[in-house]
C-alpha cells in the first residue's frame, strides 16, 4: 500500500507538499508501521527550524534535495513483520516521520523499547531512537495517547531543564529568579511547573499580551510579564534565562538588563522569523547562550543514578505533571484532531506562524 507524507522545504519553512510513494518491500528484520496519530506543536518547528544544525533531517532522509521530514511523536501499529521479536498488531509510541507510515529496523529489543537499527541513524543522539512498546511501557497509559503524544516529549525536556539547573545549583542564582520566554508554549509551563515546586526559585514567565491571560491561569508562575516589561524585574537579581522563543532581540535585552544573569539556556525556536541560532550574539554581556541538549543530560543521570531510577523519577513526575494539566475543572490542554493531507498542511501553517490559542494541542492523522 502506498504511504503519504508531508516534505517541508529545508530553506522556507511555510513551504510544504504531499507526497505519495509506493511501499518498497520489507527485508528480513523490518516492520512496517501504520502511524496513527501525531502531535504538531512548537517543539516540531524547533526540529525544523534547527534542522541543519542539529541533524533533524537526517532522521528522514526524503531522497529530494532541499526537502525534508520533519519527526514527530506519536503512535502507531505493526501491520506487516519480517522480525522475528516484534509481532503484528504491537502498538507503538516513538519519533517518526509526519507520514501515514515508515519502515523500521529493530534492533536490542526489550519488553519496553527498542531501537531502531536503520544506519544511516547509527551516528544520531541515542534517545531519538528509542521506540516504545506501549504494552510495558511505564509511562504509556491507554485512553490518554492524544495528551501523551503532545506533552511526553516536551515535559521530559521539561523535568530536565529543571533538573539541569538544580544540578547546577542555578549557576550561583539561586535564591533567585528564572526568566522563561514564550511562556505559554507546553515545553515553558512544563518548566514552570517543575520549577514552581522550588521555593527559592521565583518563576517569570515572558509572554506576549494575548497570551498573558492564559499563562496567569496555570498558577505556576509567580508573575507573568509583556515582553516589554523586563523592567520591572530588578536588574540586580541574580537570574537565570531560559529561552523558549529563539527571539534575538529579547535575548538580547535580557542580557543587556540583568547585571546578575548566570546561566542563559536556548531551548528551541517558537518565533521562527527572529530567530536567534544557538551561541549567536557573542559579544552580548554576561554568558553566552548555551544549547540545552536534553539526551546529553539524560545520559549523564542514568550513569549517575542508573536507568531504573532514571525512570521511575521520570515517571512519578510525569503523572504529577499530566494530573494538573488534565485536570477536568481547568485543564491547561484541549486537543484539536486534523485527518488528511490538506488539514494537517493547514495545522502546520499555524503552528509555524505561532496562531491559535495556547491551549490548544494539534493531533494529526492521515
Amino acid at each position: 500500500m502506498p504511504t503519504t507524507d508531508v516534505l517541508v522545504h529545508r530553506n522556507a519553512l511555510s513551504d510544504t507538499r504531499l507526497r505519495t510513494q509506493d511501499d518498497a518491500p520489507l527485508a528480513d528484520g523490518q516492520v512496517r508501521v501504520r502511524i496513527d496519530r501525531f502531535a504538531l506543536t512548537a517543539n516540531n518547528i524547533t526540529y525544523a527550524a534547527f534542522g541543519e544544525a542539529m541533524s533533524y533531517w537526517q532522521f528522514y532522509p526524503t531522497g529530494e534535495e532541499g526537502w525534508g521530514c520533519i519527526p514527530v511523536w506519536g503512535f502507531g501499529s505493526v501491520v506487516q513483520s519480517l522480525h522475528p521479536g516484534v509481532a503484528v498488531g504491537e502498538r507503538l509510541y516513538g519519533y517518526f516521520p509526519m507520514a501515514s507510515g515508515v519502515v523500521l529496523t529493530p534492533q536490542r529489543l526489550s519488553p519496553e523499547r527498542f531501537t531502531e537499527g536503520a544506519p544511516h541513524r547509527a551516528a544520531l543522539p541515542a534517545v531519538y531512537n528509542q521506540v516504545f512498546r506501549c504494552a510495558s511501557d511505564p509511562l504509556y497509559t491507554p485512553g490518554t495517547e492524544d495528551v501523551q503524544a503532545l506533552l511526553r516529549p516536551l515535559f521530559i525536556t521539561s523535568w530536565l531543564i529543571d533538573d539541569f539547573l538544580d544540578d547546577s545549583d542555578f549557576f550561583g542564582a539561586r535564591p533567585g529568579i528564572a526568566l522563561l520566554s514564550s511562556a505559554s508554549s507546553k515545553t515553558a509551563y512544563g518548566t514552570a511547573f517543575q520549577l514552581a515546586q522550588r521555593a527559592d526559585v521565583e518563576v517569570v514567565g515572558l509572554t506576549s499580551p494575548a497570551n498573558r491571560a492564559f499563562c496567569e491561569s496555570l498558577g505556576c508562575y509567580r508573575r507573568v510579564l509583556a515582553y516589554d516589561e523586563l523592567d520591572r524585574v530588578d536588574a540586580d537579581a541574580p537570574c537565570v534565562y531560559i529561552d523558549f522563543a529563539g527571539n534575538a532581540a529579547l535575548r538580547e535585552a535580557v542580557h543587556a538588563r540583568f547585571a546578575q544573569l548566570k546561566h542563559s539556556a536556548a531551548i528551541g525556536g517558537t518565533h521562527v522569523e527572529q530567530l536567534a541560532a544557538p551561541g549567536a550574539g557573542k559579544s552580548l554581556p554576561g554568558p553566552r547562550a548555551t544549547l540545552f541538549f536534553a539526551p546529553a543530560q539524560i545520559k549523564k543521570r542514568t550513569g549517575e543514578w542508573g536507568a531504573e531510577a532514571f525512570g521511575q523519577r521520570m515517571v512519578q513526575a510525569w503523572q504529577a505533571f499530566i494530573a494538573r494539566v488534565t485536570a477536568a475543572d481547568a485543564p491547561w490542554l484541549v486537543v484539536e484532531r486534523h485527518a488528511g493531507g490538506p488539514a494537517m498542511q493547514a495545522a502546520y501553517q499555524a503552528v509555524l506562524a505561532g496562531k491559535g490559542d495556547p491551549r490548544t494541542g494539534h493531533v494529526l492523522s492521515f
